[in-house]
């Protein structure tokens, strides 16, 4: 067996949420294996909304089991948090949600050099989630972290006293007010909540689960624009959000990854600052943001809108080996009388067809334009009632990016996903 990995295409906000829970009656175990709760994944179905930053997406099917992988860091708080809001009293999560022993944990002192660290930015600030994520993996790059291993270790308080220490005395160097009384005694708190899970060797378990002949689907959070190597730099995440992090961040060797599943909105969105091609500053970009919903279920803060752009899709596909697309949110275009798709870019005067290093506000997107369907698709419930121009639609992002899309989104519940 191998494991399938199921990512996100453009600056996060995708829709993998939705789509992990569809796709988890396919699977014995779902894993995330990177980022933290710095992700929001949406799921919606009997018309309610859950928003989980920390569990994988399968949590809602009795039969599953959920890995953290070693790649993800927890904050306890919230992750305690995100299991009572979860309000499933028939599931005892503590029978279905693994923990690696090897994620790093966010420490409250890691919060406060997150948002110290932001605010000494000033207007070169990148949006950070200030969740504290990227104090925590260079604490993990730096060697100084702590684990979930760590925990149940004799040694664990004199170790968390030492890198707190170390934290307050970077934080000196900014000129920043806090107090983490409450915030820590609350930290502690969760932490003798997370003991009740059960802490593994998921590499182990994983890879035993594999030659068991076990089905395994791995979450990817954020976006591939996101990547930290492979992203719009420096206005990155800290992790590596494209296929090779799955390896990395669940002890899996190339060879066992299997299909790789794309997740791309119809249009584009992105929050917080760094370049954005076809971000619309007009009342389009208006319109998709209202009727899109656009506003972070991590932070609350508007998403920027724009058409979709091909040739950072193009990019996102190359790199990650997408075998199947997936699109999302389909029907926020349904209104428009015109659709725009960007297939290259203007830079300097040159016709540029790949991504490039160069991302600047000097980039112009050169758009094709496509007939609108004006339909309402969250009544529709099979490909053969899709109007011409959305099957056009399809037709024209497949010829141009190379792989096919087999699902389209119609709606946000699990029920409004039409299998191609």
């Amino acid at each position: 067996m191998k494991v399938d990995v199921l990512l996100g295409l453009q600056w996060g906000d995708e829709g993998k949420g939705k789509i992990v829970d569809v796709l988890t009656p396919n699977y014995n175990i779902i894993t995330r294996f990177q980022g933290g709760p710095n992700a929001g994944h949406t799921l919606e179905f009997n018309n309610v909304k859950h928003v989980l930053h920390t569990i994988p997406s399968g949590i809602f099917r009795k039969n599953t089991i959920n890995i953290i992988g070693n790649g993800v860091v927890i904050d306890p708080v919230i992750f305690k948090k995100e299991i009572f809001d979860l309000k499933q009293p028939d599931i005892d999560f503590t029978k279905i949600i693994y923990i690696s022993k090897k994620a790093h944990l966010i420490l409250p002192t890691h919060k406060i050099l997150d948002a110290a660290s932001e605010q000494a930015k000033g207007k070169s600030k990148i949006g950070s989630t200030l969740k504290g994520i990227g104090p925590t993996y260079m604490d993990k790059t730096g060697r100084n972290g702590l684990r979930i291993g760590d925990i149940i270790s004799d040694n664990f308080i004199n170790r968390y006293n030492a890198l707190k220490q170390k934290h307050l005395n970077l934080i000196k160097q900014y000129n920043f007010n806090f107090d983490i009384t409450e915030s820590e005694k609350e930290w502690f708190k969760a932490i003798e909540f997370i003991k009740n899970y059960k802490f593994i060797d998921s590499e182990n378990y994983i890879n035993e689960s594999l030659n068991n002949n076990k089905t395994i689907l791995a979450e990817g959070a954020q976006g591939t624009l996101l990547d930290i190597d492979f992203g719009t730099y420096p206005f990155v995440t800290s992790s590596n959000t494209i296929c090779a992090g799955a390896c990395t961040g669940l002890g899996v060797a190339p060879n066992k990854i299997g299909e790789v599943f794309g997740i791309f909105k119809a249009y584009c969105t992105r929050v917080g600052s760094g370049p954005f091609p076809t971000e619309l500053f007009d009342n389009d970009g208006k319109k998709l943001q209202n009727i899109g919903h656009e506003f972070g279920a991590t932070t609350g803060r508007p998403r920027r809108c724009g058409w979709l752009d091909l040739v950072a899709l193009k990019y996102a596909v190359t790199i990650n080996g997408v075998t199947r697309l997936y699109m999302m949110k389909t029907d926020v275009l349904d209104s428009f009388d015109t659709i725009k798709v960007a297939t290259a870019y203007k830079i300097n005067n040159k016709i540029i067809k790949h991504f490039p290093y160069e991302l600047s506000n000097d980039i112009k997107p050169i758009y094709s334009e496509l007939k609108g369907w004006k339909t309402d698709l969250t009544k529709i419930n099979s490909k053969n009632d899709f109007p011409d121009e959305l099957n056009d639609y399809i037709k024209f992002i497949e010829e141009n990016i190379g792989v096919p899309i087999k699902i389209v989104s119609v709606g946000p519940d699990r029920k409004q996903t039409i299998h191609i």
